[in-house]
């Protein structure tokens, strides 16, 4: 019992500390991070807006940077150094060089070249079907024994071929559209030899002077050669000839005659056939059509009245006056 009166009494006492403030370092680290993401944002910005040029420049640079800063190239200084870029300008004329997307430079064409060009090779295929025509007659015995009934020229229109009558051998029965076995014959010989170029063909028929007795009243020479002209582009076609090549058929009775010192020549009933050049196929398919021309790149609109008309193969004669004209062949 003594020794429990002599034991030490000890005390616990707990010391209660109440919850303070936790200072402000959260905010540094906030604002770490948001500066970090505005940074990241920036440089995906750049990344998508930069050309794709400078983008080879600037990691060619990142790759070897005292390569590139001592033997010049893209992105390897400042314009404003002594020393261009670590090149050999030294008097700042060049600047540095930017490897992005070059402007390709402005083409310039010369239409009025361009056009003759054209109209040079276009003639070009023309003597050379002409010349083919030619050798086909010569070769052909159907063709060769009516050669002095085919005239072959180039005109301003294009190659001209002329199917004439002779006075013991007209192409038509007499005052008919009624194509004669041989007048067959030929335009079917020459309408496959047609579709070796691509040019657009005229079709006009032509009559002499003589009239009928209804005068142009009724049934007349301008209907006449109208039908004829017509046949003849039928019997092309059965021939083989493209049906799309025919872009004009006309009748001309005797208003354009080969022999304008005897209206009443045989040689005056015929048939031409017209494979035209470009410009004759633009003036036929565009006649009455307002008309465009083009000057330096604007386009000016021209009255049809006075734009160029190409002339016809032969200009038309004034009819002789007769007293008795004889009856129509």
């Amino acid at each position: 019992m003594a020794d429990e009166g002599t034991r030490p009494i000890i005390v616990k006492r707990i010391k209660k500390v109440a919850g303070g403030h936790h200072g402000g370092a959260w905010k540094i680290a906030y604002a770490d991070f948001v500066t970090a993401m505005m940074a990241f944002f920036l440089l995906m910005w750049l990344l998508g807006s930069t050309a794709k040029g400078s983008l080879s420049g600037i990691a060619e640079y990142f790759q070897t940077p005292l390569l590139v800063a001592m033997g010049g190239g893209s992105g390897s200084g400042d314009s404003s150094s002594v020393i261009q870029g670590g090149g050999k300008d030294l008097t700042r004329k060049d600047g540095q060089v930017k490897r992005g997307e070059s402007v390709a430079p402005k083409k310039t064409y010369n239409i009025k070249a361009a056009q003759e060009a054209m109209e040079k090779i276009e003639a070009g295929q023309l003597k050379a079907l002409k010349g083919r025509i030619e050798a086909l007659i010569e070769s052909n015995p159907t063709l060769n024994k009516y050669k002095n009934q085919l005239l072959l020229d180039i005109t301003s229109e294009g190659l001209r071929i002329q199917i004439i009558d002779e006075q013991n051998r007209p192409m038509f029965a007499s005052a008919k559209a009624e194509l004669q076995p041989y007048t067959k014959d030929i335009l079917r010989e020459i309408g496959f030899s047609l579709n070796d170029v691509p040019n657009k063909i005229s079709l006009s028929g032509h009559t002499d002077a003589s009239v009928y007795s209804s005068g142009d009243k009724g049934y007349s020479n301008w209907e006449l050669s109208s039908d004829r002209a017509n046949a003849s582009r039928k019997e092309l076609i059965f021939g083989g000839m493209n049906e799309s090549k025919v872009l004009r058929v006309v009748g001309l009775a005797s208003a354009v005659l080969y022999d304008k010192d005897n209206p009443f020549n045989p040689i005056n009933r015929r048939i031409s056939i017209i494979v035209m050049n470009k410009k004759a196929e633009d003036a036929a398919a565009n006649e009455g059509a307002r008309s465009i021309t083009v000057t330096n790149g604007d386009e000016e609109a021209v009255d049809p009245a006075s734009a160029p008309q190409i002339a016809p193969a032969s200009p038309a004669p004034t009819p002789a006056a007769v007293a008795k004209p004889p009856a129509p062949r």
